[in-house]
């Protein structure tokens, strides 16, 4: 398989679909050195050298109602994790506050759950709305699943992004999760989309799919119009039914990287969970497609501060300079590309 052949003619217009599946399973076993150089090409050209830095804040941990397999906070399973109730708001600014003084672009708040308890949810409004007022850096919310009109909400708040991982393929999904369906998640993701946010949507690999699976995924991502995709790799936690499954090589990590560039060349992929399975907390990633990164102190992204990211990525000639710093007519951000999307359905609703 020649994949620069293939990278020239993505950057040319053409785009990988479902009927192009024959010459997608041969990068399976291409060779990887090729497969991550004409990735990077893609990235090169598509996305630019601009790294979109992002950070979370587990606003409530633990105790979660649902079964997902690979989760150290389902009430389900019996893991270390820490639970505790949504923090206080002062809590959750400082550390937005403090992350946009290191460079981040943006910051999101984490709920654990099907979607937040009511009282939480206003408590979650109220921070954003005091953010967006306070602050430049870019806000985003992971929060599980929500209706049209607390999107709406989190959006006059200042939130321009929304996180919701699909997790796996169709077929699999089932496999990781029984207490909501893959179509749950799709049409959490079209109602956040309908309100005019960004979706960031992606995925765990290592969870026992094929690589079949991480193709469907990816290829679900691209049908999705998905413009930020994370791919975490499986950190397997004891008390969890995932727990004994074998850790992903960085050969395995790389590969996958690079396929889910060709299928979604215009994207942010972005380096997430289990860079600690990788050397030099997978500085390799970011020459075989990767273009964004889940930066700072996390539950699964041990190893890694701003700093450090900051500093491999600028010797890799990769520009950290967060959008809300630049001049309006300079910035890529989500902030800038949805505001009209969400002007005009104001106008619309009077």
């Amino acid at each position: 398989m020649d994949t620069i052949k293939l990278a020239e003619q993505i950057i040319a217009g053409k785009r990988l679909g479902r009927k192009d599946l024959p010459l997608i399973q041969e990068m399976i076993t291409a060779e990887l050195d090729g497969l991550n150089a004409g990735a990077d090409r893609i990235r090169s050209a598509l996305v630019g050298d601009k790294v979109d830095l992002c950070t979370i804040i587990n606003g409530k941990s633990g105790r979660c109602r649902e079964n997902c397999r690979f989760c150290a906070q389902s009430g389900h399973y019996h893991t270390a994790c820490e639970e505790h109730d949504f923090l206080d708001e002062e809590t959750i600014v400082a550390e937005a506050r403090a992350n946009q003084s290191e460079g981040v672009d943006r910051f999101s708040i984490v709920d654990s759950g099907y979607g937040p308890r009511p009282e939480d949810f206003e408590k979650i409004i109220h921070a954003f709305t005091r953010m967006h007022r306070e602050l430049q850096i870019e806000l985003c919310c992971s929060l599980g699943f929500l209706s049209a009109e607390q999107f709406r909400r989190l959006h006059q708040a200042g939130v321009t992004s929304v996180h919701c991982n699909i997790e796996t393929s169709r077929r699999f999904f089932p496999q990781i999760c029984t207490t909501h369906t893959f179509d749950d998640k799709i049409a959490n993701i079209r109602r956040a989309q309908a309100e005019g946010l960004c979706v960031c949507s992606g995925g765990i690999i290592g969870m026992g799919e094929t690589w079949e699976d991480r193709i469907d995924m990816a290829l679900t991502l691209e049908e999705l119009g998905i413009n930020s995709i994370p791919v975490n790799s499986l950190m397997p936690i004891p008390g969890t039914p995932l727990q004994n499954l074998p850790r992903l090589t960085e050969e395995d990590i790389l590969r996958t990287i690079s396929i889910f560039r060709y299928i979604n060349p215009e994207a942010d992929i972005r380096l997430a969970g289990g860079r600690a399975l990788m050397q030099g907390n997978g500085i390799r990633t970011f020459t075989a497609g990767a273009s964004a990164t889940i930066t700072g102190n996390m539950l699964t992204t041990s190893g890694s501060t701003i700093a450090m990211d900051r500093k491999m990525l600028t010797g890799l000639g990769r520009d950290v300079t967060p959008d809300w710093t630049l001049p309006e007519e300079k910035r890529t951000d989500v902030k800038y590309r949805y505001e009209t999307v969400y002007a005009e359905k104001e106008a619309a609703n009077g």
